[in-house]
């Protein structure tokens, strides 16, 4: 069976195939950069480990309290010198990126404290956590306030606003690095490097975190090697490497991160308790197989880009564009097209494919959200998944693929349904 037959029986047209093979002719040189930047973070990664001595012990299961358990906190190493940071905080008991950013905050920020971000609105699941939209235990019901500066209409950061928005009560500035459910850039490292130099510039003691969500590996840098007091993310998305079952990270100054381990256990227990409970060989295997991952990713995001950019379909970022993070939007127009699209990444998945994705009121958000994820691990997205709300402009937010080559079918079938649905016209 050759390549074409192969793909026609998982459910590619002969004529879908040719598009995309058409399109690939092109990015060769392309993908070459991004192995090379793997091949870097391969380097940095197994660097950490080999100086932080890793060996079988540190796989061993402990329950309970979890005292005394040498495997996690030499994982916590081990991401700290990933990251360059003084400390780290590595742990299952973090469900999830969300959860890994409330800790971070609520640890650090003090009633009367503003917190302040300088990228305009929050991803949705942050807004009831800050209090923008209200629920019970969130930063407003504590007494931090909150205030925001707009990016510019392209995207940049505005720092006048920024400037006038910082004030004596400004404690904590976050820093999304991923678009999130918006259609703006992602920012390179570089660029929050330089945001994170003008804040403090205009406060000195400010604590600066970001939501390194999605960016993980993309560049050689990362943001705390430009500053950040705190990088933040979870291990379900690129770090984990699509082992990790469960848990996120903090990386960053040692002030921060003793914080955040007693708020996320308690005062005076912190680092101390945290049973690993059998998850240590995911943990570490995961963060080495990460920046390979990582690449397959960027691959299909930028694939899927070219694909569709060609269509005439708005894509953020753009086809051509430097990448910072797994993420590609793409902007359909309807909520027929968003359905289309995330049935196609369904109909790629290795579990659940036979699962019709359908729009629903998810918790943390404000609309319908259609989410499309046939993945080893629930809500994996370093596991080929594409989501969205729907709203205008309809944009379904493509990410991950554990490796290249399921990034490409997922692709080629999300244009596959776009074909049969009248849609797209090849």
């Amino acid at each position: 069976m050759d390549m074409e037959a192969m793909y026609q029986q998982l459910g590619v047209s002969p004529a879908v195939y040719q598009f995309g093979e058409e399109i690939l002719a092109g990015l060769q040189e392309r993908f070459a950069c991004i192995d090379q930047t793997a091949e870097y973070n391969q380097g940095k990664v197994l660097h950490a480990m080999q100086k932080n001595r890793v060996n079988a012990t540190h796989f061993a299961a402990t329950t309970g309290y979890g005292y005394n358990d040498d495997g996690r906190d030499n994982l916590e190493r081990v991401y700290a010198d990933v990251f360059h940071t003084e400390a780290a905080l590595v742990r299952p008991q973090i469900t999830c990126g969300t959860h890994a950013l409330t800790v971070a905050l609520s640890a650090n920020l003090l009633p009367g404290d503003e917190l302040l971000s300088p990228v305009g609105a929050p991803y949705d699941t942050l807004e009831e956590v800050i209090g923008i939209r209200e629920s019970k235990c969130s930063l407003k019901e504590y007494g931090v306030t909150y205030a925001q500066a707009d990016l510019k209409a392209d995207g940049s950061f505005d720092y006048d606003a920024i400037r006038a928005a910082i004030n004596q009560r400004t404690k904590l500035i976050t820093i999304q690095r991923s678009k999130g459910y918006a259609t703006r850039p992602s920012f390179s490292s570089a660029q929050i490097g330089e945001l994170i130099a003008f804040c403090k510039s205009v406060k000195p003691d400010v604590l600066c975190m970001v939501d390194n969500c999605y960016g993980e590996f993309v560049e050689r840098l990362e943001p705390s090697d430009f500053g950040a007091d705190m990088v933040v993310g979870s291990l379900i998305k690129n770090p984990g490497g699509g082992l990790a079952p469960i848990g996120g990270y903090i990386c960053g100054t040692k002030e921060c991160v003793e914080r955040c381990a007693y708020r996320l256990s308690a005062p005076g227990l912190g680092q101390e308790v945290g049973a690993n409970l059998g998850l240590m060989p995911a943990l570490y295997q995961g963060l080495f197989l990460a920046p390979t991952v990582v690449s397959g990713a960027l691959k299909g995001a930028i694939f899927a880009a070219h694909v569709y950019e060609k269509l005439g379909f708005p894509v953020v970022p753009a086809a051509a564009e430097e990448r910072h993070d797994i993420i590609q939007a793409v902007e359909l127009g309807s909520r027929e097209g968003m359905v289309a699209f995330c049935k196609g990444i369904q109909a790629a998945a290795p579990v659940d494919s036979y699962v019709t994705p359908e729009p629903w009121a998810m918790p943390g958000y404000d609309s319908d959200v259609i989410m499309a994820a046939g993945a080893f691990v629930q809500g994996s997205s370093i596991e080929l998944s594409a989501d969205g709300p729907i709203r205008p402009p309809y944009a379904v937010y493509f990410q991950g693929g554990l490796t290249w080559y399921h990034a490409k079918l997922g692709i080629l079938m999300s244009l596959q349904k776009m074909v049969e649905t009248g849609l797209v016209k090849l």
